[in-house]
């Protein structure tokens, strides 16, 4: 079987837009079948359409709202090499996400991953808050275990360089907003920072494309079974039956609506959006031990758009999923607490300018009653009765390594021809390697969010100076990133610019500034179609 490669240079192949939509989702109403039929459009689904089209298998993947709508625009947009992991024991888990970084940051999607400085702060002591000289010398110890981690997966050290003691004076340079008082030191160490986790599964999606993928959003799976499933266009309401030769089920929390004999215990993180000049970071993270707990830290994480994102909390989620997570205020009250044991200024609830909460599907096993935060991080392909292959649990990091997994049950399953996983040397569209997109004549930040492909931003806003002008002044998004976002990334409304291609919906004031110009911009991109 001759596998195809991906038109490197060709926008068109990989463009996703609402006259793709309508062609592809025609083709499956006319009766049209596929090798795989994938439904979910989040991380770990654009993972399993890629995987799949890039072994030479046909593919359509649904989407009941965007891409990136649930899960996978709500995480901490860290690549991490499985520090936690490694505490708890799990030591294969650990290597796993370790060997998935590296290839992320190195081949699949260099452009789409920063190396971040991340600084344990070491206060004395007091009241169960701050750091003891016994527990510095075991965090220091699981940092190098994780650095010996880094090197056995093969991840440069000019890339993510070992970790190193520095000195109050250091600590206070790299984050300036530490409180002076009781101030040691402080453990310094290198992980990896998405610019963004929905520009990841875009990309995904994207390069499935170039392989020829079918991905449609806004329908909906009503039923599924081994041979394909029923779905509900979302814009127009008709039904349509898909015959699929195979199908994977990667809904994540919800995937129990799908296939029942799934078993779930989703678990709320929660994360809170400040301004970096009120918190007092620059480039550098803070990981900030939680008073009386081993092991379970905050996290404060400096964007490129001079937010912070203080995060996570991992608390069990009772009751019917929402489409949408709420933070509750005891959330907010427990980071904000948390993150003031190790600030110079005191946050409060007049600081947080926007919040959100992701939902993780993680697997409920047997005698795993306790605590969500102790529930392993594996992930589980599952096949139910009638041949529906469900991919649960797992970690951001790990998407790839579910995704090849999930494949390689469904092709087994169903006797589908079909070669070994490609996915470690498919780059993600836009890669290229950092010394080349330090010479391209584009703005820094369209390069840190796009890649190679900044400078066809750069020559939209050449070609009309008006999509140069942000679409509200000092949110940095400009009008050619709306209208590249419809012609290329599959946005088909403002909510979709607004709140995944950019990440403007996080901060609620910033949104309405921007509503009214983003969607007149979109109205105008489809026109243009």
């Amino acid at each position: 079987m001759t596998v195809p490669t991906l038109p490197t240079g060709s926008l068109r192949a990989t463009s996703l837009n609402a006259t793709r939509r309508a062609a592809d989702l025609a083709w499956l109403t006319a009766g049209g079948q596929v090798d795989l039929l994938v439904v979910g459009g989040g991380v770990t689904g654009a993972g399993v359409a890629l995987d799949a089209a890039a072994r030479g298998l046909s593919v359509a993947l649904v989407e009941a709202q965007d891409l990136a709508f649930g899960t996978s625009r709500f995480s901490s947009k860290l690549v991490h090499g499985g520090l936690r992991y490694l505490a708890k024991g799990d030591v294969a888990l650990a290597r796993e996400s370790a060997v998935e970084r590296g290839l992320l940051m190195t081949r699949t999607a260099p452009h789409l991953v920063r190396t971040l400085p991340q600084l344990i702060p070491l206060h004395r002591s007091a009241r169960g808050a701050g750091v003891s000289r016994g527990n510095e010398t075991v965090l220091m110890t699981g940092l190098r275990a994780g650095d010996l981690l880094r090197r056995t997966a093969g991840t440069p050290g000019a890339l993510l360089p070992p970790p190193r003691r520095v000195p109050a004076a250091e600590a206070l340079a790299l984050a300036g907003g530490l409180r002076v008082s009781g101030l040691r030191g402080g453990l310094l160490s290198y992980d990896g920072q998405l610019v963004d986790d929905v520009r990841l599964v875009v990309a995904l999606a994207r390069t499935a494309a170039g392989f020829g993928a079918r991905i449609i959003t806004r329908a909906r799976a009503l039923h599924l079974d081994g041979s394909g499933g029923e779905i509900v266009d979302g814009l127009t309401g008709a039904r349509v039956t898909i015959r699929a030769k195979a199908v994977v089920n990667a809904t994540g929390v919800w995937a129990d609506r799908l296939v029942p004999g799934v078993r779930l215990r989703p678990s709320r993180g929660s994360h809170l959006v400040l301004d970096a000049g009120t918190v007092g970071i620059g480039g550098t993270s803070l990981t900030v031990p939680v008073p009386g707990e081993r092991n379970r830290f905050a996290l404060l994480l400096p964007q490129l758009d001079g937010r912070v994102y203080l995060g996570l909390t991992d608390e069990p989620m009772d009751g019917p999923v929402p489409d949408v997570p709420e933070v509750p205020q005891a959330d907010v009250d427990f980071l904000l607490d948390v993150a003031n044991t190790v600030l110079a200024r005191r946050l409060g609830p007049a600081d947080v300018l926007g919040a959100f909460a992701g939902l993780r599907p993680l697997i409920d096993l047997p005698g795993t009653r306790g605590r969500t935060a102790d529930l392993s991080r594996k992930h589980a392909v599952l096949t139910s009765p009638d041949g529906v292959t469900t991919v649960v649990g797992g970690k951001l990091t790990t998407y790839r390594k579910m995704a090849a997994d999930a494949v390689d049950a469904a092709i087994a399953r169903r006797g589908l021809a079909a070669g070994p996983s490609r996915s470690t040397q498919v780059p993600l569209v836009g890669a290229a390697p950092a010394e080349y997109l330090s010479t391209m004549e584009a703005a820094p930040r369209l390069v840190a969010r796009y890649g190679a492909e900044a400078v066809r931003l750069s020559a939209l806003a050449q070609l009309d100076p008006r999509l140069g002008a942000e679409v509200a002044d000092g949110l940095g998004v400009t009008a050619a990133e709306v209208v590249w976002a419809v012609r290329h990334e599959g946005a088909l409304d403002a909510d979709d610019v607004l709140d995944r291609r950019s990440r403007i919906g996080l901060v609620p004031a910033d949104r309405l500034r921007a509503l009214d110009s983003v969607t007149e911009l979109v109205r105008r991109a489809h026109e243009g179609l």
